[in-house]
């Protein structure tokens, strides 16, 4: 797999990552095996780039990437994050980017991913009550210490980005990018090119909506959070499963997957823009990088922004108080 350097950092990342959450959270029940499997099946077929965070499963994923790389670290560039805070019993607490904070948990995800270093470090939120700058000042400390390599950010606003890169080069914004959130066309993504912020598209497939086997809320099992996602609401789901037959129209046409298509228009945005769409199967893996065979031409780029306007998906991308943490 191509691999190209994320932003000014010099790390070298595969054109497309893993998103590794939904193997321990959110997505219905998780199957640590199969998980594993896949995440051995990522490095094979050449994607290096694992992104975890602290809170996925309250730290059991960390531990469980730790434990897929722990024979292969060499492989792997590994991002994960900071910042969101929950309760032990799950419950959502804030945003945190105290300095002291940063620290604490930079040792605790070391500990959990049993390694002597992160490659990327993000700032999952943004916190309203702390400067970034003093946040960023924590995490430029922790590359002096040897502990982290590189900095990123997620769902910062483009004043926030400014405001730090003045503090230490940031390599990567990570933020939901795909055909139906296209709001850091805007702002953000110009942005992140004036400054040669790199930029790291999750939820690239709507989350799951555009791999075209969602139909209804019966298609999401129990203790699946997205029933009760604002576009997977009673009278939204039916309205985005429209943008949907659009998708699945020029797939067929481009004899690919929906999933597929999906991504390679992600992918055509530019070279600094990595997809890591997040799967816990070996075939979801397969059929994802799959996306990277696939040719779009200026017309059938045309067709799917025309197709998929920006603000055309009905309901909000979470809860209010979810989205009253982004942008910031």
């Amino acid at each position: 797999m191509k691999q190209l350097p994320l932003g000014r950092s010099g790390l070298l990342v595969s054109r497309m990552g893993l998103g590794c959450m939904g193997m321990s959270e959110f997505y219905g029940p998780g199957d640590e095996r199969e998980s594993i499997r896949t995440i051995h099946r990522a490095l094979e077929l050449g994607m290096n780039f694992l992104d975890t965070a602290d809170i996925y499963g309250l730290g059991r994923n960390e531990e469980l990437v730790g434990k897929a790389i722990r024979d292969r670290r060499r492989k792997v560039v590994l991002a994960t994050k900071f910042g969101n805070v929950r309760g032990k019993d799950g419950s959502w607490l804030g945003v945190n980017g105290k300095p002291e904070y940063v620290r604490a948990c930079c040792e605790d995800s070391l500990r959990r991913l049993g390694v002597d270093t992160i490659d990327l470090y993000y700032q999952h939120r943004v916190d309203p009550d702390t400067p970034i700058e003093e946040t960023v000042g924590a995490m430029a400390d922790l590359i002096r210490q040897g502990k982290v390599r590189h900095l990123g950010l997620s769902e910062a606003a483009p004043a926030t980005i400014r405001r730090a890169c003045a503090v230490h080069p940031i390599a990567a914004l990570q933020t939901e990018y795909s055909l139906w959130t296209r709001d850091p066309e805007a702002e953000v993504l110009p942005t992140c090119r004036e400054l040669g912020v790199d930029f790291v598209a999750y939820s690239p497939l709507g989350r799951g909506i555009f791999g075209g086997r969602i139909k209804s809320m019966n298609d999401l099992p129990e203790g699946d959070y997205r029933r009760t996602a604002p576009r997977f609401a009673e009278g939204n789901l039916a309205s985005n499963l429209s943008l949907v037959k659009h998708l699945e129209e020029i797939a067929a046409e481009k004899k690919c997957r929906p999933a597929q298509l999906a991504l390679a228009w992600l992918l055509a945005r530019g070279e600094d823009v990595f997809p890591i769409p997040g799967t816990k199967r070996v075939e979801r893996l397969e059929e994802n990088i799959g996306a990277l065979e696939v040719v779009l031409t200026p017309k059938d780029l045309s067709r799917m922004d025309r197709a998929f306007p920006a603000g055309s998906a009905k309901g909000d991308r979470y809860s209010e108080p979810a989205m009253r943490a982004l942008n910031r």
